[in-house]
């Protein structure tokens, strides 16, 4: 299966793929597609439309998934969806906002199917999931709770240093030691599950109604 990964960082799309190839039972092929020119949240909200569109119309792709980070924006919750409604602020939210309008706009391509979509949001960072396991104490629910107390339990650069041992990693080791992290947490999804249920859930069942 041929699918585009978006995210943050180079490195962050090699551990998302290793993840994502978990979640659906076998190996994905990479799709090359315009990228960004920089990182960050801004950067990738606003080519997210352009890279749907470049791999409807312009590539082989039968997916694209997309993570970014929360940062310090609102973690999605379950009631943003009852309302029906996408909530203010929440960057899982926008982006299925985004995603839904490009959508119901492309037109049909002769002999290729319905490009495929997956949406996830790593709180507060990407280095939170992958510390699953090593660090019981980096989770959504004590992300929400610091919010809500206007007192974190750590920073980002709190989680690169546990991750890297640094908080200034170079690229090749950032992406050696994530890519390490989600081969362990491949093999058993379960406590990543239970510890990042909005954000790394709302990517695995999108992921799921692939199959």
């Amino acid at each position: 299966m041929k699918v585009a990964i978006l995210s943050e960082s180079p490195a962050d799309e090699a551990a998302i793929r290793i993840l994502a190839d978990a979640v659906l039972g076998i190996k994905t092929s990479p799709v090359s597609h315009v990228g960004l020119r920089e990182r960050g949240w801004p950067s990738v909200r606003s080519v997210f439309p352009t890279v749907l569109k470049q791999l409807h119309y312009h590539s082989d792709a039968e997916g694209l998934i997309f993570v970014v980070d929360s940062n310090g924006a609102i973690v999605h919750q379950p009631d943003h969806e009852l309302s029906g409604k996408f909530h203010s602020g929440c960057r899982l939210c926008e982006l299925r906002r985004i995603r839904d309008e490009v959508v119901s706009q492309l037109r049909l391509v002769a002999g290729k199917s319905k490009l495929k979509t997956a949406i996830g949001l790593a709180v507060p960072a990407i280095e939170a999931w992958l510390l699953c396991g090593a660090d019981a104490h980096v989770n959504e629910a004590a992300w929400i709770t610091g919010q809500t107390n206007n007192s974190f339990p750590y920073t980002k650069l709190d989680l690169k240093k546990k991750l890297y041992g640094t908080e200034r990693p170079s690229l090749g080791m950032e992406t050696r030691r994530m890519m390490e992290s989600s081969e362990l947490l491949a093999a058993n999804l379960s406590p990543l599950e239970k510890a990042f249920p909005s954000g790394f859930g709302a990517l695995e069942n999108d992921l799921k109604h692939w199959k």
